[in-house]
């Protein structure tokens, strides 16, 4: 499956992303920029800048930070609305853990926080409480050295996580080694800190003793001050990185030398990618970035001017160095931007799924509480075979057994959220139901980036019954559900929904479950019908009524005693279920579909399945609109009880036409309505698949 990138990348807000005194950070981004093979689709966060021009403009997104009560908080405010708009998906956080944690507790952002100074003496990061919440709730936290991992685990009871990497600065190296001459540089800020007194003091008794050599010191530091002076050594003001990067190849030596504990150490790394012999201090990071043999173990004045005149004496040996460092970049700039686009969170290409590859719960009633009872009336139960037998992957989980037993005790969201953390699919089905919390439904679609549909099979046009209710239930949340389909014609729908997302539904039959040929057995009743008080409550309920008790007391009374009639679930007759049914049908030459309420166009009852798809000739108010699907030489229509009556007397003792109507309207309703279909027409319908099927329905 093909997956996208919809990334952004977030500097500090004192960062200065600029062509000139540009930081470690703004350095690491525009140098991974050049090389990622995902640069259309990262998005920069940067503050606004007054003076020189930004590293990178492509997807440049500038907050403006000029007022003077701007702060931490205001500035990744305003950089999470611009993401939430823009719809990205995650999100990589430098150097700040408190970035991290405001879009980890505010948005739905897989967050990349990546490490440069020590986490201790980080806002947010430095405590074991803070720490622990970063690595629990972070996609990845990368550091720039094995240093910085090993500062973050301290004090902490463990010692590894596995989202956490080590991903050092990087470097683009040279094809050819540059011309050297007799340089020694300095640079960063000029301060103790950084080692620059004792380079100071050094360099200048270097430079009196060895007159062909120079050296120069490349950075400023207003806080402190120094006054090295010598006829052979220049102090120069920050450059911009590229040219820095020119000094270090002109360079034969140079000298990094901190006094405190360096998180990395770039500019160690770039002068030996650039053929200087570099002297380096005990620090830090500082020994992680190239493969270093010019170590000070003392960082004075005296060991510093050995190392030193050591290299000048021995050209061969200083030659021998540079090369040496020039050939083994450890930190190359291609190789870490492959580990670091393989770092980026994707989300996968929607417009790449294929009916090959779909994951799909089905969330609805498969009958568990009930013991199966309906098995073959369950809508839930065939559109999850058809899917299966669709080539589909499906999970079906029955939200009403898990709602009685109240396993663990958690609720229901908690529970399909936690299915679909494990499941990850690519659609939730909700069956009849609309369940969840509208936050829940929000994390299925911007988390896991689930579609969701509802099919719901109860009559929703206006008289039907309990149809305010069904329509209250359905226009819960309409604007984040993707499509609805019912097994009313949406032309018989006042709703807020939107028109294009309802689709009608024909309740399926499935080869398995409709598998009779009642047509076949022997018959000693005329007309069967049936209704109960619910299916889930499964017997008569006393003082119920229904307005399809008048139509069938109508019916027998224009019957005139010359219709021997089947009824379950009135007189006190009770109904039956599964096979008992099945049984009582087969009975009867005809069975009446008779829907509660008034008829509406296509909507039925799943019983129509049950009788048309075991081949039994079945009869429906012409009002419902089935012509459009069968003929008179599939289905009975009728216009009132007495023109039903009319019609059954008329065909009811001509064995040869029942039998032929009957096994006709059997074969039709597979060839339109069978699962196979139903359950693929969801599918094509809700991720807009060019039709698998031919849809006579639609």
């Amino acid at each position: 499956m093909k997956t996208i990138i919809k990334h952004a990348i977030i500097l500090p807000l004192k960062e200065n992303f600029s062509s000139k005194e540009s930081g470690a950070v703004s350095i690491w981004v525009n140098s991974y920029l050049k090389k990622t093979n995902f640069r259309n689709n990262i998005h920069i966060f940067c503050s606004k800048l007054h003076k020189s021009n930004y590293l990178s403009k492509k997807n440049l997104n500038i907050i403006d930070n000029k007022s003077k009560l701007f702060s931490n908080y205001s500035y990744i405010k305003k950089i999470s609305d611009r993401i939430v708009s823009k719809n990205l998906y995650s999100a990589e956080v430098h150097n700040r853990p408190e970035y991290a944690k405001f879009l980890l507790k505010n948005t739905n952002l897989k967050v990349n926080l990546i490490f440069h100074n020590d986490p201790n003496s980080l806002r947010d990061s430095d405590t074991t409480e803070k720490k622990n919440f970063l690595l629990n709730n972070c996609n990845k936290i990368i550091f720039v050295s094995e240093y910085l991992r090993r500062q973050f685990f301290k004090n902490l009871n463990i010692k590894h996580k596995n989202n956490v990497e080590i991903v050092g600065n990087a470097i683009d190296k040279l094809k050819k080694f540059p011309k050297k001459k007799n340089l020694i540089i300095f640079s960063g800020k000029l301060n103790k800190s950084k080692g620059y007194n004792v380079f100071g003091k050094s360099i200048i008794r270097i430079l009196n003793k060895n007159n062909d050599w120079k050296a120069v010191a490349i950075g400023n530091e207003p806080r402190e001050k120094y006054n090295f002076k010598h006829k052979n050594f220049k102090i120069l003001n920050w450059l911009e990185h590229s040219k820095l990067l020119k000094f270090f190849e002109k360079a034969a030596i140079s000298v990094v030398n901190p006094t405190w504990q360096e998180p990395f150490g770039r500019t160690a790394m770039e002068s030996a990618s650039r053929g200087c012999a570099v002297i380096t201090s005990i620090s830090g990071g500082l020994q992680e970035t190239f493969n270093n043999n010019l170590i000070l173990k003392k960082n004075n004045t005296h060991n510093l001017i050995k190392k030193i005149q050591f290299l000048i004496d021995d050209k061969k040996k200083l030659n021998s160095i540079q090369k040496l460092n020039f050939k083994n970049v450890v930190h190359d700039i291609d190789e870490k931007s492959k580990i670091l686009d393989n770092l980026i969170p994707v989300l996968e290409d929607y417009n790449s799924i294929t009916n090959k590859n779909l994951r799909i719960l089905h969330v609805s009633t498969f009958g568990e509480r009930l013991d199966h009872r309906i098995f073959n009336l369950s809508i839930s139960s065939k559109i999850s075979k058809g899917l299966i037998r669709n080539n589909f992957d499906v999970i079906n989980f029955d939200y009403r057994d898990y709602s009685r037993k109240k396993i663990f005790n958690n609720s229901i969201d908690d529970k399909i959220l936690s299915i679909v953390m494990n499941y990850r699919p690519h659609l939730v089905i909700f069956g009849h139901n609309n369940i969840l919390k509208r936050e829940t439904l929000l994390s299925l679609k911007n988390n896991f980036k689930s579609k969701v549909i509802i099919w719901y099979e109860d009559a929703l046009a206006k008289g039907g019954p309990d149809y305010k209710y069904s329509q209250r239930l359905l226009e819960k949340n309409h604007d984040i559900i993707d499509k609805y389909f019912i097994t009313t014609h949406p032309s018989a729908l006042r709703t807020k929904i939107s028109k294009e997302k309802i689709h009608f539904m024909p309740v399926p039959v499935d080869q398995n479950i409709e598998s009779e040929n009642f047509y076949e057995k022997k018959k000693s009743k005329d007309l069967f019908f049936a209704l109960s008080h619910g299916v889930n409550f499964g017997k008569l309920k006393r003082g119920s009524s229904d307005d399809r008790e008048k139509f069938i007391e109508k019916l027998i009374f224009a019957s005139n005693g010359m219709i021997n009639f089947n009824i379950l679930g009135l007189f006190e007759e009770q109904p039956k279920w599964n096979y008992d049914l099945n049984s009582e049908i087969m009975k009867s030459k005809i069975a009446l579909n008779l829907s509660r309420g008034k008829p509406v166009k296509y909507y039925s009852s799943n019983r129509i399945a049950t009788l048309m798809g075991n081949g039994c000739l079945t009869a429906i108010d012409q009002r419902v609109g089935y012509s459009d699907f069968f003929s008179k030489k599939e289905m009975i229509f009728y216009k009132n009880e007495k023109d039903l009556v009319r019609k059954i007397l008329k065909i009811k003792d001509n064995k040869n036409l029942l039998i032929k109507i009957a096994k006709n309207g059997k074969k039709k309703y597979f060839k339109l309505f069978s699962n196979l279909y139903v359950s693929q027409f969801l599918i094509d319908k809700t991720f807009s698949f060019k039709n698998k099927y031919n849809y006579k329905w639609t």
